[in-house]
């Protein structure tokens, strides 16, 4: 009982199409290679000076290079040697929330090393039966 309305409140009320689930281990691969998206994913400095005006988070944010997707960040908190950040205990919310799914929608992947994985909530044949009810009606 408890793990349907679990599965009722992501989908329908968070909206929710993946849980997430694991724990971080540490590797630090989540602080490297990031894209920042703010309605989109951020293309030019000049979005990203923008950006760090109004949300002071984004001032931890380096830009190490730019591809076909947008920006590409790094987190200047991430201590290279030990792969732990700097400022854990305070770390921002889309640190802690770290991943999500918007990261699988937008294409991205999780290192392959990273103790998180997302599943889907519900299975292929849940979705498929839900699609062949809809259209038998």
């Amino acid at each position: 009982m408890l793990k349907k309305i679990k599965k009722f409140f992501y989908l329908y009320i968070l909206k929710r199409k993946y849980y997430r689930v694991g724990q971080c281990n540490a590797c630090g691969r989540c602080c490297q290679k990031i894209y920042v998206k703010h309605k989109h994913v951020i293309q030019t400095e000049e979005e990203f000076k923008i950006l760090q005006r109004q949300h002071p988070f984004y001032t931890y944010l380096r830009v190490i290079d730019k591809d076909e997707t947008g920006l590409v960040f790094e987190c200047t908190n991430l201590d290279k040697e030990t792969n732990k950040c700097k400022i854990h205990k305070m770390r921002p919310g889309i640190c802690r929330r770290y991943p999500q799914e918007e990261l699988f929608l937008m294409g991205g992947t999780l290192a392959e090393h990273c103790g998180y994985r997302l599943e889907p909530i519900e299975s292929f044949e849940e979705v498929f039966n839900k699609v062949s009810k809809r259209q038998k009606k």
